[in-house]
């Protein structure tokens, strides 16, 4: 990875047409754009990768829909306003809802997540590439809320060509301390930098991170290298299914 820039800058894409399936995203980032730098990158939300790729279902019932893409149950609350549901989808994302989206969809139907949002942004940055000429980075975002924290922010889900997780451990501060758990989760800072500027209720789904070119890297690992196992998780469930896991466990003992 090449050095660190003291600077960047950030600007959304504009004349992005509504996304239907079979599009090809590449071919349609690329001609709203006069020019890519070499080092840019590209963060694309998540909802138009789906929606290019059909990931539209019909779904009257939202929750059986939540309920296929999960593959384990965090957390259950009942609210006013319904049921929330915390899980673990197939990418492994923990996250209300298994990424079901039911928002700007037409009646009756819900928007999944891109089945490999990795190779979705890989085929996106070769698009590009072979377009520009520039080696580019790409890096799909989804909106998700956070533990101990108010409101969402938007996270990398898929990703290519871009250093998603800055592994610092083994290396040392400025005082010459080892750093034994410093990995700073670049892929999430790079979707919420790119968040602040596309504006979802705007209709501008790609936004374009310029000085950033040392975290361009061919090869890099996709954002699987985000997701931390549950095994490894101090927060694998919610209080209460923990508290009444913890229960069971006592009193069948």
């Amino acid at each position: 990875m090449g050095t660190a820039s003291s600077n960047f800058s950030v600007f959304a894409v504009e004349g992005i047409p509504e996304i239907e399936p079979g599009m090809d995203l590449g071919e349609i980032i690329g001609s709203a754009l006069d020019e890519l730098h070499h080092g840019d990158i590209l963060v694309v939300s998540s909802k138009i990768v789906s929606k290019a790729e059909g990931r539209i279902v019909q779904a009257d019932d939202r929750e059986q829909a939540i309920t296929d893409e999960t593959v384990r149950v965090v957390a259950t609350r009942v609210f006013s306003r319904g049921v929330t549901r915390i899980v673990e989808n197939h990418l492994g994302i923990v996250g209300a809802a298994a990424g079901v989206d039911a928002s700007n969809t037409p009646d009756g139907t819900v928007l999944l997540l891109p089945l490999d949002p990795d190779a979705s942004a890989a085929g996106i940055r070769a698009a590009l590439q072979d377009r520009f000429e520039v080696a580019v980075g790409v890096v799909i975002s989804d909106t998700l809320g956070r533990p101990w924290r108010e409101g969402q922010t938007d996270i990398a889900i898929g990703g290519s060509g871009v250093t998603l997780l800055d592994d610092l451990r083994g290396t040392t501060d400025s005082q010459g301390r080892v750093l034994d758990v410093t990995a700073p989760a670049v892929g999430d800072e790079l979707a919420s930098a790119a968040d602040l500027v596309k504006r979802k209720s705007d209709g501008l789904p790609v936004a374009v991170i310029r000085g950033l070119g040392h975290l361009v890297v061919d090869g890099a690992p996709g954002a699987r290298v985000l997701i931390r196992p549950s095994e490894e998780d101090m927060f694998r469930l919610g209080t209460e299914e923990a508290y009444n896991e913890g229960f069971e466990a006592g009193r069948r003992g």
